[in-house]
């Protein structure tokens, strides 16, 4: 949108958005199970993209809230990406309020095409497009519509808008118009930029250190995220006993930011992602990206190709993915 992309670079951010979606449904399967031990019973090694399954849950904590979904399927997360990114293309690759604002009510209100969870922020989200009046959401520059709530939907839409905004000045003001849509929080704003900044420097190449640098300049709680970066061995489980496992940001952020620290390798950051438990598909829409972007697609580090042709409607979003990377 704002600049020309090198070949390199496109390379790199289609990567990196193919590696959000691949991540949240490689987790589908065990998301919200709270338990590492039942999940290296359940999943052993290789815990990704199993068949969502109460029983996984029987003796563990837990909330199983996806009966009825398939291996390959994508989370509520994804499906909130897939709107803003929809939105997006509507708009060659700009960021317009209302349009996202129409997109979300239609998509996940009574009568939408989404079938599956509704989480509290989209709830209050819900609830508030519904009883804004149409003069005010028109006049609005910047939006409130979003539920009081600092959870993980405040930046698991963030890896296409970023991208859009790739090269621009704009992007921390945008990103919190942004995230004001579905979590009107300034907590969640600032993790929501914390979260840009990590992805938008990794998406320019930049190491992985020196992003999760940038990210912890704009981050609350900047102590824990440093904290979480200490150490060589990677022990998600740990993470989420030290930290947390829930959809709390203040949870979730010090989590991905020791999987990033310390995971070599797409692969590795996923599985380890969901062999620590909670809200692995929430804190998948970050840890996909960062390691795609720095990994690619196939090789010994990247996002293995087998995985990438389990994601279903595969086809449909990477085309999504070409052409936000197209208009930027």
């Amino acid at each position: 949108m704002t600049c020309t992309l090198s070949g390199e670079r496109k390379a790199t951010m289609i990567a990196a958005l193919a590696g959000g979606w691949v991540a949240d449904a490689a987790s589908l399967g065990l998301h919200w199970l709270y338990d590492s031990r039942r999940i290296h019973e359940v999943g052993g090694a290789s815990p990704e993209f199993l068949t969502p399954k109460a029983d996984y849950f029987k003796g563990g904590f837990g909330y199983f809230a996806h009966e009825g979904k398939k291996s390959g399927d994508i989370s509520h997360y994804g499906a909130a990406t897939g709107v803003l990114t929809d939105s997006l293309l509507a708009h060659n690759g700009t960021l317009d309020i209302r349009d996202y604002q129409q997109r979300f009510q239609a998509f996940f209100g009574p009568g939408g095409r989404w079938q599956g969870y509704i989480d509290k922020p989209t709830r209050g989200t819900l609830d508030n497009l519904g009883t804004i009046k149409q003069k005010d959401i028109d006049h609005s520059q910047l939006a409130e519509s979003g539920a009081d709530d600092m959870q993980l939907p405040a930046i698991s839409k963030l890896p296409p808008l970023v991208a859009s905004y790739y090269g621009s000045n704009n992007l921390l003001k945008v990103t919190e118009a942004a995230v004001r849509v579905t979590n009107h929080n300034d907590e969640a704003v600032a993790w929501a930029k914390c979260t840009a900044r990590l992805l938008d420097q990794l998406y320019r190449g930049n190491p992985m250190p020196a992003a999760l640098d940038a990210g912890t300049a704009e981050a609350p709680a900047r102590n824990n995220l440093t904290e979480a970066r200490t150490g060589t061995v990677l022990d998600a489980p740990g993470a989420g006993d030290t930290f947390g496992r829930t959809c709390n940001l203040g949870e979730a952020m010090p989590v991905i930011f020791h999987i990033l620290s310390h995971a070599s390798s797409y692969t590795e950051a996923v599985r380890t992602n969901i062999q620590c438990g909670g809200d692995s598909c929430g804190r998948a829409w970050v840890i996909g990206p960062a390691m795609a972007a720095l990994y690619g697609v196939g090789g010994e580090r990247g996002i293995p190709l087998s995985w990438l042709a389990r994601l279903r409607d595969a086809p449909a979003i990477i085309t999504n993915i070409e052409s936000i990377a197209e208009n930027i």
